[in-house]
């Protein structure tokens, strides 16, 4: 633990007048910082005083780690200039200025430095780590390229097998840490390992080794002088070592400054996490760049804990990670050891643990209870807006392009889904097993209807043997009836309306609903007799023509439980939106419009129907009133897909859930939106209906698992996961919601 005494975190608001979402580092996030300075090549007192002034600024942004390129106290180009005293002597001295002058900072500061083995003997090239006055840990570089512009051997001792060797710093020797991971105990999730520049470019770096041990965030210190093309391979390995090993990756380069004898530099910082970019700096800059972006710990810890071959992998490999160890634990916010001493000397062992296994490394962040007579953690800080790409609609990329591409690929996923079934059971010849559907006009209908169409085209079928059907019922509209007839007529389906309404009365009427005597209840049954109604027919056409029901049912309805159990939407011989959300489904129409793969009378009659608002239309209306609106009685698909994305893809709770909702619709103008979206659909939700429609996606979500269990078929389309109880979704129909419940009421504000 640091000895240095407490100072005020920045920024820190008075306990009890904080808003619940006014720090990042409530909510499993750290704000990082990957940096490119310029540096005074063999000149460290002058680094040092450059490295402190970006300090300053970053602890003011309250940056929880501050990643600087290799060598960056001295300059990497220095040639055998480092193997000169007084460049040695300096460089030692300017770590000594840094680590005073962190005894004020809120950073732990990752900075390269070369030092010299305690027998002088050698240099180490090294990545310092330190904070609030303490050296945290010295990690070496392990490989060193001597190959092509490289000639590291000459200057450097391999790091790789350094293990308790030490290296002096101002007098005082310092065991060298190349296997050491740093554990931050009051950032849940936080876990720190360093390598160097090369140490990422070999078949097994050593970051892979350290994530297997536990390190959440890999950090890499870099020279690496640019050449054509290097740049993305850098960005490369990266994203790969970030996606592999479920953690975050932080790359600084060097730049301004650095020899250009032989070679150029260009600075290049970026975040990568998970496999996904999140923020990168301009390349051959002039002056500081960095890199700031917002780090979710709890994604990572998530993605290990689902992907269970990680853990497998440790096991494997658990002969080679026995080396790694937790180095000094620290804790970001204090309070620190002089804080301490008034504290219960066994509630504070109870806190801090042994092996590195802190309370505060598997403590939640809200709702914990301390132990009694324990620290509690130091204030967080008030860090403003979250600095990462936060999307509205995370089954929709902002991305055009990339929009695109999942529309690409997921429409043909659900076709090549339906032609697989149809092919199975004798529908790949004209005359086969025929795909039956209803169309209402609406959305999900209308999309099934066109898969429906280009499976038939892939099987050289005619779209005539489509069956499509129309069944109208007590609040069918013309506009979606006719649009229904347009659009199965534009494709060239067999098209036939079936009014359900004689047969619909007759069972309210023989099941003694007021309905049946003519009295206007439009309750739960009268809804329920009309959808089952039409499925109903659906599945005695089917037998009639041997066909099969085709569903229309979206992720979105399933999630929430909004279709009818049984003989209803609910069910099909095979379902081909079950995989694709609701705030989707729109984007796939204007996909396929834009591709042109229907013609221009059928183009139209899809833009209609996006036009439509989304109703179930089972409720009659009178002139004057506003019609029957699904969102109006379950809420809103866009709030409800954002909680359905991070309850299935990441597993987060309610308080963290809407504390990204505020983060990603709070401010309508702020961040970007979809394609396709028009700027009158633009809107915010504040944190009261944040709250509201969360508590209603969770009481319906656990009441609905029952109808989710008995699922019929169908593709899974979306790396954010299904709901197949097949798949990606396991969970007893007879679960309680009462822990998710409470947990709203407890964290998530509703003003």
């Amino acid at each position: 633990m640091s000895a240095a005494p407490a100072t005020e975190v920045p920024d820190a608001e008075p306990d009890g007048a904080r808003d619940p979402h006014a720090s990042i580092y409530d909510h499993g996030f750290v704000r990082v910082a990957a940096v490119t300075l310029p540096v005074a090549l063999a000149d460290p007192a002058t680094n040092a005083e450059r490295h402190l002034e970006v300090l300053r600024d970053l602890h003011d942004q309250q940056v929880g780690v501050a990643v600087f390129p290799e060598l960056s106290l001295t300059g990497y180009s220095l040639d055998d200039l480092v193997l000169q005293e007084p460049l040695l002597d300096a460089a030692e001295q300017a770590v000594l200025t840094l680590l005073e002058a962190s005894r004020e900072l809120f950073p732990i500061i990752v900075v390269g430095v070369p030092l010299r083995a305690r027998d002088r003997s050698r240099i180490f090239n090294c990545a310092v780590t330190i904070h609030r006055g303490e050296v945290l840990g010295i990690s070496p570089k392990q490989n060193l390229p001597t190959y092509r512009e490289f000639y590291e051997r000459r200057w450097f001792a391999p790091g790789d097998d350094a293990e308790g060797e030490t290296v002096r710093l101002g007098g005082t020797e310092h065991a060298l840490t190349p296997h050491g991971i740093i554990t931050v105990e009051d950032v849940p999730g936080l876990r720190l390992y360093v390598e160097i520049c090369e140490d990422m470019w070999v078949p097994v770096p050593p970051s892979a080794q350290a994530a297997l041990a536990g390190a959440t965030l890999l950090v890499n210190l870099s020279g690496s002088p640019i050449t054509i093309g290097r740049a993305e391979d850098r960005k490369l390995l990266a994203r790969s070592a970030s996606a592999r090993c479920q953690a975050a990756y932080v790359y600084a380069a060097a730049g301004e400054g650095e020899s250009t004898t032989d070679l150029a530099w260009d600075g290049q910082t970026f975040v990568y996490e998970c496999g996904d970019l999140l923020g990168e700096s301009e390349r051959f800059p002039q002056g500081v760049r960095h890199t700031i972006v917002d780090v979710d710990l709890d994604r990572i810890v998530a993605e290990r804990r689902r992907q269970n071959t990680f853990d497998d992998n440790r096991r494997t490999h658990a002969e080679a990670i026995e080396k790694f160890s937790t180095w000094p634990e620290v804790r970001l916010f204090g309070p620190f050891e002089g804080d301490l001493e008034e504290a219960d000397d066994d509630a504070v062992d109870e806190v801090e643990g042994g092996e590195g296994r802190g309370w505060f490394a598997y403590a939640p962040l809200t709702g914990g209870v301390f132990p009694e007579g324990a620290w509690e953690p130091g204030p967080r800080p008030a860090t403003g807006p979250l600095r990462r790409h936060q999307d509205r609609f995370p089954f929709v990329p902002d991305d055009p392009a990339r929009l695109a591409q999942d529309c690409y690929e997921a429409y043909n996923i659900q076709v090549a889904g339906l032609v697989r079934r149809l092919s199975a059971i004798g529908g790949d010849e004209p005359g086969g097993a025929r795909p039956v559907i209803g169309v209402s006009g609406g959305l999900d209908s209308t999309h099934a209807l066109i898969v429906c169409a280009q499976a038939m085209d892939r099987l050289g079928r005619d779209r005539s043997e489509i069956l499509a059907y129309t069944m109208p019922g007590f609040a069918t509209t013309e506009h979606t009836r006719s649009n229904a007839e347009l659009l199965s007529t534009a494709i060239g389906a067999t098209f036939e309306t079936i009014d359900i309404r004689p047969a619909s009365t007759q069972m309210l009427k023989d099941m003694g609903h007021p309905f049946g005597a003519g009295e206007e209840v439009y309750d739960v049954t009268f809804e329920n007799v009309q959808a089952g109604m039409r499925y109903d027919y659906l599945f005695r056409l089917a037998n009639h023509h041997g066909g099969i029901v085709v569903g229309t049912g979206d992720l979105s309805e399933l999630a929430l439980g909004w279709c009818t159990y049984g003989v209803g939407d609910h069910m099909s011989h095979y379902g081909v939106n079950a995989g694709v959300p609701k705030t989707l489904i729109q984007h796939l129409i204007r996909w396929v419009i834009a591709e042109g793969l229907f013609d221009s009378s059928t183009a139209d009659v899809l833009q209609a129907v996006l036009d439509t608002e989304i109703s179930p239309e089972l409720i009659p209306t009178k002139a004057g009133e506003k019609a029957q609106s699904t969102e109006d009685s379950i809420g809103p698909y866009a709030l409800h897909d954002f909680t359905l994305y991070h309850v299935l893809r990441r597993g987060y709770g309610p308080g963290k859930i809407a504390y990204l909702a505020h983060q990603a619709w709070g401010d309508q103008e702020a961040g970007e939106w979809p394609a396709g979206y028009k700027a009158e659909d633009h809107r915010a939700y504040t944190r009261e209906e944040i709250k509201h429609w969360l508590t209603v996606f969770t009481r319906r979500f656990f009441s609905n698992q029952f109808k989710r269990s008995a699922l019929p078929n169908a593709p899974k389309v979306l790396a954010g996961g299904s709901l197949s109880p097949r798949g990606d979704w396991r969970m007893p129909s007879d679960a309680a919601s009462k822990a998710w419940l409470a947990e709203i009421e407890r964290d998530v504000p509703g003003a």
